[in-house]
């Protein structure tokens, strides 16, 4: 095999490759990306054994073949080499070695025989949709902040993507650790009605926010009731989901929350950050006291010392004192576009839930904190 690709293309196709194999695995080869040389170019392919992501690429190909070397290694290599150099990629078989030259350089990396490297079978993917990156990123990228990290719990562990059975039906992806809530809903794209609902893993949630990364291009979605698979351009990105039964959320969404506020979602991250400062690690609280248009936060920390601030806010009921840890604050102000933030609130021990002004699409609950 002999390849002469350039190197921005060939680092731009690693990037998004080399980020799926798993830094310390027991299989040797899933250290390795599988090359494959022929007539439409070079792609290069990576696992973990639960996601597979293929790349294809354009590339001088003087002769085809197929071989594996270090994902890792290759990245690394590529990533230092100067700009606008041509990169070569020439395997020996006798030498079991693939020589990688650009200018004067020159490396010889060891292979792995290409036919021991696992293939994800194909499934039969019964729903297929399309729509832009843009709209696929911005599901993934406002929810997955609040994807639980407790493995025990790991029908947690990702984000649940399904169409809600409401009168208006829209394609909704929510994440939940049970202190915090991200929903956020988008018109469901045709194809996609009678889909089944499934839960996108911590992982390909990650890698799918950096490959969508072209907000125009319309990308091909399927689904199946065990994998998830998303092509973009000349990039194939399969992934099995969770295999459990995601909760139900909507118990925990609040209805009755009567008390609003309403704060400039700038202002108050920036103040929940300086309060912040001084609160404890462990438990970062922060607490919030609502009088008519003011908002205090405060920290007491016994070992750090106190802070606090006021604020200038729409808030017309009744005086509340709640407290809440200061992470789950800034993560869903982050969250917020628009200008204005709006809490509702029931008292200070129920869930307090959190929108932007004039935007129901996205919604965030988080629960409150002894203070």
């Amino acid at each position: 095999m002999k390849v002469i690709a350039e190197r921005a293309a060939l680092l731009k196709a690693l990037g998004h490759v080399q980020s799926v194999v798993e830094r310390r695995n027991t299989i040797p080869i899933l250290a390795n990306l599988l090359l494959k040389a022929d007539d439409d170019g070079l792609s290069m392919t990576a696992t973990d054994l639960d996601i597979e992501a293929i790349v294809k690429m354009d590339a001088k190909v003087e002769s085809a073949g197929t071989v594996t070397i270090s994902a890792q290694t290759l990245y690394e290599i590529v990533r230092k080499l100067p700009d606008g150099s041509e990169v070569s990629l020439t395997h020996d078989n006798e030498e079991q070695r693939v020589s990688v030259a650009a200018g004067r350089s020159r490396f010889a990396l060891a292979t792995l025989p290409a036919e021991d490297f696992p293939v994800m079978a194909s499934d039969n993917f019964d729903h297929q949709f399309e729509m832009t990156g843009a709209v696929l990123r911005r599901l993934f990228e406002k929810t997955r902040f609040a994807i639980s990290t407790e493995e025990t719990r790991y029908y947690l562990n990702g984000v649940y993507l399904h169409v809600n059975g409401e009168a208006t039906k829209t394609l909704r992806a929510v994440a939940t650790d049970g202190h915090r809530l991200a929903r956020l809903d988008t018109p469901v794209p045709p194809g996609a009605e009678e889909a089944p609902g499934i839960i996108v893993p911590r992982k390909t949630v990650n890698e799918l926010v950096k490959l969508l990364e072209d907000d125009d291009q319309v990308v091909q979605v399927a689904v199946s009731e065990t994998k998830i698979r998303v092509t973009t351009g000349r990039t194939v990105l399969t992934s099995k989901v969770i295999d459990g039964q995601f909760p139900d959320y909507t118990r925990v969404i609040p209805d009755k929350n009567d008390k609003t506020l309403k704060a400039d979602a700038a202002m108050f991250a920036s103040a929940v950050d300086r309060v912040a400062t001084v609160s404890s690690e462990k438990s970062r609280a922060v607490k919030l006291a609502l009088d008519e248009d003011r908002l205090t936060l405060s920290v007491n920390a016994p070992d750090s010392g106190t802070a606090d601030e006021e604020m200038i806010v729409a808030y017309a009921d009744e005086p509340i004192t709640i407290g809440f840890n200061a992470k789950y604050l800034l993560e869903i102000a982050g969250q917020i576009e628009r200008e204005n933030a709006v809490f509702e609130f029931l008292d200070s021990g129920a869930p307090t839930l959190v929108r932007e002004e004039g935007d129901d699409a996205a919604i965030y609950v988080v629960m409150p904190m002894r203070v």
